[in-house]
């Protein structure tokens, strides 16, 4: 580019050179006002001049500033297209790390529904393993009820008749000799004792197998201490020890099943006799430990427990050291006990200090007073007990055992008031009772031919003999074979050995019952 005052000088230098070559050529003078003009014109065009340059610089500045412009422009494209590109390859990357991590993932699952499937056939193969295991522990408890009920039976029928004549000798006519009474009570106290073993062990092994059948009900504790009471005192005054039943709130129920409750308590007073002192004594107290828990507790004046004992109490067959002892048993009685009372949703403790005795006690959930019946039951049956005694009255046993059928014979012959008949087998026993109708029936449940079950269901479809009381007497003395033959129809449920006392009082109920006429209470 060329200066602008460059230009301008050779711009007057060739004007100079054109007016002298003017002047030369035209040496006449011109006059002032040409010259004035021709210096006007020429000031013009030097000014025309110098605005076309200036123009021209401005047009090249207006290019520079273009081009500055579009050197940016480009500069911003291009960081443009670098931050695009810059975009791109980083989506890319994060595509690729993304499908990576979905490849990852896809194996992890591919392994995952694997190891599911394999997890899937180990549980199914546990499953039916467990399901043979089951069936065969099924099997097994079935195969162990039926033993224990066939055992309880064959061990109570030779009892039935040991104690059911035991039973007669020891009460009837002429009376025993002193020495004959000595035998006869250890034939007697030899064969109760027999019986609770047979109970106690029958007892742990249907707890065990989860077959235990309890009916929890609002339960007296003071009618059940009553009775608790007349059964041990005897056992207690043998040896001299004084029991004090410490007067409680008779309206105190507790929730729990009235049978094993007094099995409990009977279980816990008998050890509290068998071992105490001579002569010592037994306080029964019974308060609330908390407004919704009773608590009944026996101490005895024994000889106490040492620690490492107590840490033996309730092992079956574990009796303490006292198997070499006086006392009679088998070390089974307190795990049955402590099975029944945490069955009833209760629990059982002891505390113990050697050389001063123990203290056993029992907490039961308490519950409501039941709305009891105005009428006082047990003098109704007193008094029908001895209209009873006055009407003759028709009873039908039916027995296939000879020497159980004599006893009943026997126990029947010190009732005048009774006509028995006796039939040997189920067909006799229905024959019989349609045509002599019977005011009571006594029935076997393992009789030839029809059992005892089979027979209570024809005469109960009879109208004839539909009314007639049909009471149990069986060796089949399992928990839930009573259960089953109450729920059956029999009027009372008897287990052999017969206990002749009770045996008396079912068998007057069922004849008051039969005496009064239809539609009374």
């Amino acid at each position: 580019m060329k200066n602008h005052g460059t230009d301008t000088t050779s711009d007057l230098k060739d004007s100079s050179q054109a007016k002298a070559s003017s002047e030369h050529e035209n040496p006449v003078p011109r006059s002032l006002e040409q010259n004035i003009a021709r210096r006007k014109s020429v000031v013009s065009s030097n000014e025309a001049a110098v605005l076309s340059r200036e123009k021209l610089v401005s047009a090249r500045e207006d290019a520079l500033d273009t081009r500055e412009l579009e050197n940016r422009f480009r500069e911003k494209y291009v960081s443009s297209r670098e931050r695009d590109v810059s975009v791109v390859e980083a989506a890319q990357t994060s595509s690729e790390k993304k499908m990576t991590q979905l490849l990852q993932a896809n194996e992890h699952l591919v392994i995952t529904t694997m190891e599911a499937q394999m997890l899937t056939e180990q549980v199914q193969l546990a499953t039916a393993q467990l399901e043979l295991a089951k069936a065969s522990a099924e099997k097994a408890s079935l195969a162990k009820s039926d033993f224990l009920s066939s055992m309880s039976h064959e061990l109570r029928t030779p009892l039935n008749a040991i104690l059911g004549f035991a039973q007669l000798l020891e009460g009837g006519s002429p009376t025993p000799t002193p020495d004959q009474n000595l035998r006869i009570r250890e034939i007697i106290k030899a064969g109760w004792y027999l019986l609770e073993l047979i109970n106690e062990i029958l007892d742990l092994a249907v707890i065990e197998s989860g077959k235990v059948s309890l009916s929890r009900e609002p339960t007296s504790l003071t009618s059940v201490m009553l009775e608790c009471q007349a059964m041990i005192e005897a056992q207690a005054q043998s040896r001299g020890i004084n029991i004090k039943f410490f007067p409680f709130d008779s309206s105190l129920f507790a929730n729990a099943d009235r049978t094993r409750l007094k099995q409990i308590l009977v279980n816990l007073l008998s050890n509290a006799v068998k071992y105490n002192r001579e002569n010592g004594s037994i306080d029964v107290v019974c308060t609330l430990s908390t407004p919704d828990r009773i608590r009944i507790s026996v101490k005895d004046t024994g000889f106490g427990l040492a620690p490492d004992k107590l840490a033996q109490l309730f092992q079956p067959f574990n009796r303490l050291g006292q198997e070499v002892g006086p006392e009679e048993g088998t070390g089974i009685g307190l795990v049955v006990t402590k099975q029944l009372v945490e069955l009833m949703g209760g629990s059982i403790g002891v505390e113990s200090t050697v050389g001063v005795g123990s203290e056993f006690w029992v907490e039961l959930a308490r519950d409501l007073v039941p709305q009891l019946n105005p009428l006082d039951q047990t003098s109704a049956l007193s008094e029908s007990s001895k209209r009873a005694s006055l009407v003759q009255h028709t009873v039908l046993c039916v027995e296939d055992n000879p020497a159980n059928l004599l006893l009943i014979e026997q126990i029947v012959a010190g009732l005048p008031h009774i006509r028995l008949l006796t039939a040997g087998e189920g067909r006799r026993a229905i024959a019989l009772a349609r045509a002599h109708r019977p005011d009571v029936i006594l029935m076997d449940i393992n009789l030839p031919g029809m059992s005892g079950i089979e027979a209570l269901t024809f005469l109960r479809e009879d109208p004839v003999t539909a009314h007639i009381p049909v009471i149990a007497l069986s060796a089949n003395a399992m928990p839930h074979d009573v259960k089953r033959g109450l729920n059956l129809g029999f009027f009372r449920y008897l287990t052999k050995p017969i206990n002749v006392a009770m045996f008396a009082e079912a068998l007057d109920v069922a004849l008051d019952r039969e005496s009064k006429p239809p539609g009374n209470p």
